[in-house]
């Protein structure tokens, strides 16, 4: 499970599922919660009694999902302390241990698609590699499952297991869901099996803070713990309403604010998932930030309207629309930019190479602009690189191959906006490290984060893959080290590096 920190409490992102519906023909099998199958035996509208009859007919649908991990862990028992060093001198090198985690799912097709949440089916931890995906049905039977698509912005993905016949759910309509409803959540928390809770929805399009197009939530007092992350959120006809994603919790444990991704945001995704294509999102390349009282009173604007635009990037979609730093986004598209209606959020559920109108306050005066949407870069090319970092501190995820793994690094391809990020020349070419091994010899000769690896054994690398190809081969041919030539802001250098198991 992971955690988003926010003063003292903690938004654990847990889990998400769905349901699609499929059209049937005659005499096939049908959904478990088709219309008419729940109806008559749930209890009346706000009065429930029980919720044994609904249940016994969408458990079938829901699976544990686990994984198993190779990771590697570091075998000094005094790294992190001052007696690291020591600790070194003793042998303590990093070694390879085995890893699993447990999460929720649910089956969408009677011919074996399943949806979870990305973080379910993805590494636990930087360094680990993900070997093989098992999804568990209510009779215990186990599938070997593929990954089909994933999709990181909304922590969804979809798995396919090879069956016939099989239970499955649909989606219901999120749209129609009130306050106050009952909702019955089903997954499996803590590698219990399947466990069933139920409550009632606290708030709809809830928004945690975290930011994109997918931060508007049903909160839930139904209990969702560890392990439910990718289990439904079921109403009381038995429809997928929202998939449990996230707790808002100072312990991790369920204290009854529970999240769900709601069905209207999920099952897009999920149909684009399925046929293979890529998602696409709307992208103004600008850094937004909150108006808070103080930054209202200020400016002189409305307090809770727009966001103040503290950065734009330069030949983005915001700069050729005339947008500039210290600019306050009060609408876009005609929606109104509010703390429930983010700037971010609006942006990346409009479509590529749409044509919409900005409506901002500059130097107190309101004004309008035209804007083409742009396509919103892979999550990684949106981190923000500074070069004054802590070399070993945590940093946004990047590739870490084998080549990349062996060298203690984390590495992505570098981008003409990471260039700009870093402070290197946009024409630069290489890959930008994201993560250095503490306990690496990388780490010992200097390397950190937002270094440019420009060439290897002075071959020119750009991606990943070369990189893992010349240290493979630099292995067969024997070598212990490779030279690295490494591009920061004051200039380059080559860095000698050890080749690690």
């Amino acid at each position: 499970m992971r955690y988003v920190y926010a003063l003292t409490t903690a938004i654990a992102l847990g889990g998400a599922a769905t349901a699609m519906t499929l059209n049937m023909p005659a005499g096939a099998q049908t959904a478990q919660n088709e219309p008419g199958a729940i109806q008559a035996s749930v209890p009346r509208p706000g009065a429930p009694m029980s919720f044994a009859d609904m249940v016994s007919k969408l458990q079938p649908a829901v699976v544990n999902i686990s994984t198993t991990q190779r990771v590697q862990v570091n075998a000094n028992p005094l790294a992190g302390t001052p007696f690291e060093m020591f600790g070194q001198q003793q042998g303590g090198r990093p070694s390879t241990q085995r890893a699993e985690s447990l999460g929720s799912g649910f089956i969408i097709s009677a011919d074996g698609y399943v949806v979870t949440n990305n973080h379910v089916i993805s590494a636990g931890q930087r360094g680990a590699v993900v070997e093989s995906i098992t999804v568990t049905l209510a009779d215990r039977k186990e599938y070997k499952a593929k990954l089909i698509g994933r999709d990181v912005p909304s922590d969804l993905a979809v798995l396919k297991i090879e069956g016939t016949n099989l239970p499955f759910v649909r989606f219901g309509d999120s749209r129609q869901t009130r306050v106050g409803d009952w909702v019955v959540a089903i997954g499996n928390p803590f590698g219990l099996g399947g466990s069933v809770t139920a409550g009632i929805v606290s708030a709809t399009h809830r928004v945690t803070g975290q930011g994109g197009a997918y931060d508007r939530f049903l909160q839930t007092d139904a209990s969702i713990n560890r392990g439910n992350s990718g289990g439904p959120m079921f109403d009381l006809a038995g429809n997928v309403i929202g998939i449990n994603s996230q707790i808002l919790s100072p312990t991790g444990g369920n204290v009854g604010i529970g999240f769900a991704i709601p069905a209207e945001q999920a099952k897009p995704v999920i149909d684009t998932l399925m046929t293979g294509k890529a998602l696409q999102r709307g992208y103004l390349g600008v850094g937004p930030q909150p108006i808070t009282e103080d930054i209202a009173e200020a400016l002189g604007v409305p307090k809770g309207r727009g966001e103040l635009i503290r950065s734009v990037e330069p030949g983005e979609p915001a700069a050729k629309a005339g947008i500039r730093q210290g600019d306050v986004i009060v609408a876009l598209g005609g929606k109104e930019v509010t703390p429930d209606q983010t700037l971010s959020y609006l942006s990346a559920n409009l479509a590529p190479g749409a044509r919409v109108p900005v409506e901002l306050i500059r130097d107190g005066k309101r004004q309008t602009v035209t804007i083409v949407m742009g396509t919103r870069p892979p999550e990684e090319q949106l981190a923000q690189f500074d070069p004054e970092d802590d070399a070993t501190g945590p940093g946004p995820s990047g590739s870490q191959g084998p080549g990349a793994a062996s060298l203690g690094v984390a590495v992505t391809p570098l981008t003409a906006q990471i260039a700009r990020s870093i402070g290197v020349d946009p024409t630069t070419k290489g890959v930008v490290v994201l993560q250095v091994d503490p306990g690496s010899d990388a780490a010992g000769k200097g390397l950190r984060r937002g270094d440019v690896i420009a060439s290897i054994n002075r071959t020119p690398v750009t991606t990943p893959a070369d990189l893992g190809r010349m240290v493979a081969e630099a292995k067969a041919a024997g070598r212990s080290q490779v030279l690295l030539y490494v591009q920061r802001r004051a200039g380059g250098v080559f860095v000698p590096v050890e080749i690690g198991d």
